[in-house]
């Protein structure tokens, strides 16, 4: 038995534990009748706040996307050149592309110098060369939306102070676009642009909330649709949709500084034995060479590999909350 086979019975059985843990792991009938009462509610209510909350809950339901798909992408290569436009960074999907190839072939390259395996070498530059593009990705998707969720309370304020001064909702979006820095700014600055060019208001956001895929703004674009529908005013919905998103930020970190502890702590029990297993291997690679050449610790390894991953994931999920 070579290490392909080996490889491929941990794939199997991790493959196995994925199904069994899908199949097991489905909604409870609490829930599952709690639904079907709020259902009932909402079809068959004559309440006005039912209705309201109904059709919110339908445009929020409409606005999930696919599992493999970001909402506004027809295709896994239009999702990745949005997720490549929500950094903010001018990168183009060539590039994107280029530099994961490039930096996979380089891992390639150190790893199987420094062992001399081929199949470890490949795997290894897979994972590291389509993991860490995708990872750095997220993390400048991550930070522009902190940003764009820290200033955006204030871009309604705005918006709100200039409904009260008797400018339309187009003029007052313009100076949003002008006034407020960072990306906010810059996602208004196209609303406006689309405007200009003859597109409705609706459509305008409706395309700006599927690029962004933010929950906050998904709030904006909903209640701006439910006030066209019921009428009222719009400058105090808006106020009061600020309040919520101030409230929403607060508690955010209220969650992050109270579960910022568990999370340190998984981190660190998760890396730390590939950072050990690293350095020696780094610093003595015949102490640690047996994992790639005896078979039996070829399977103890896989096998550590197998329940870590496993308590990795219970340790994440334990330590993810959303609001």
């Amino acid at each position: 038995m070579n290490i392909v086979h080996l490889l491929l019975i941990a794939v199997g059985l991790m493959a196995v534990m994925v199904v069994g843990w899908s199949a097991l792991s489905g909604p409870s009938p609490a829930k599952e009748s709690q639904r079907r009462l709020q259902a009932l509610r909402y079809r068959h209510s004559e309440n006005t706040k039912d209705k309201v909350e109904a059709q919110l809950k339908k445009a929020v339901a409409a606005r999930k996307p696919r599992m493999h798909v970001i909402a506004g992408s027809g295709s896994r290569l239009e999702a990745l050149m949005l997720r490549l436009h929500r950094t903010g960074m001018p990168w183009t999907l060539t590039q994107y592309l280029y530099g994961t190839l490039g930096l996979t072939i380089a891992i390639m390259v150190l790893v199987y110098l420094k062992t001399g395996a081929v199949m470890l070498s490949l795997g290894v530059a897979i994972v590291a060369g389509v993991g860490i593009p995708h990872v750095l990705v997220g993390f400048f998707i991550k930070r522009r939306t902190l940003n764009f969720t820290t200033k955006f309370p204030d871009a309604i304020e705005l918006l709100v102070r200039g409904l009260r001064s008797g400018l339309p909702v187009t003029e007052t979006l313009g100076v949003v676009a002008t006034e407020v820095p960072g990306p906010v700014g810059e996602e208004f600055r196209l609303i406006v642009e689309r405007i200009k060019i003859g597109k409705t208001m609706e459509f305008a956001l409706q395309e700006t909330a599927d690029r962004l895929n933010m929950p906050e703004f998904n709030f904006f674009c909903i209640t701006l649709a439910i006030q066209r529908e019921t009428g009222g005013n719009l400058a105090e919905t808006l106020s009061n949709l600020a309040d919520v998103l101030r409230k929403r930020a607060q508690m955010k970190l209220k969650i992050k500084a109270m579960s910022s502890e568990s999370k340190a702590s998984a981190y660190i029990v998760g890396a730390l034995p590939f950072i050990v297993f690293g350095m020696i291997w780094w610093i003595n690679p015949e102490y640690v060479s047996g994992f790639f050449t005896d078979e039996r610790l070829i399977v103890t390894g896989l096998g550590g590999l197998v329940w870590m991953s496993i308590g990795g994931f219970i340790m994440a999920k334990m330590v993810s909350f959303e609001i």
